[in-house]
């Protein structure tokens, strides 16, 4: 793990519990809005889940957020997808 990966300080506002964020919702990253298209196991390790939720903004660009069941606030990542790869990209603030 990268140096700025343990240092980085998201803000986490939420509405509920992210389990509870499904297809149709919105969610909020540094300012800017999307909307769930699915949130879904991504690998089933055996003591936690890593998930993924699938999400698109206004310009219907692709992107995905994930993070392990067991410590979602320590491990968002969001990623958007380039052509046919998901590149990491920093964000410092997320609400749903």
């Amino acid at each position: 793990m990268k140096k700025e990966d343990l240092d980085r300080n998201i803000s986490v506002k939420a509405s509920k519990q992210i389990s509870e964020i499904k297809k149709g919702n919105k969610v909020k990253i540094d300012g800017k809005d999307y909307e769930v298209d699915a949130h879904y196991v991504l690998i089933d390790h055996a003591g936690t889940k890593e998930m993924a939720i699938e999400l698109f903004d206004k310009e219907d660009k692709d992107y995905q957020l994930r993070y392990f069941s067991d410590q979602v606030e320590k491990t968002l990542e969001l990623y958007e997808l380039q052509e046919i790869i998901y590149v990491k990209k920093q964000f410092s603030k997320i609400e749903w």
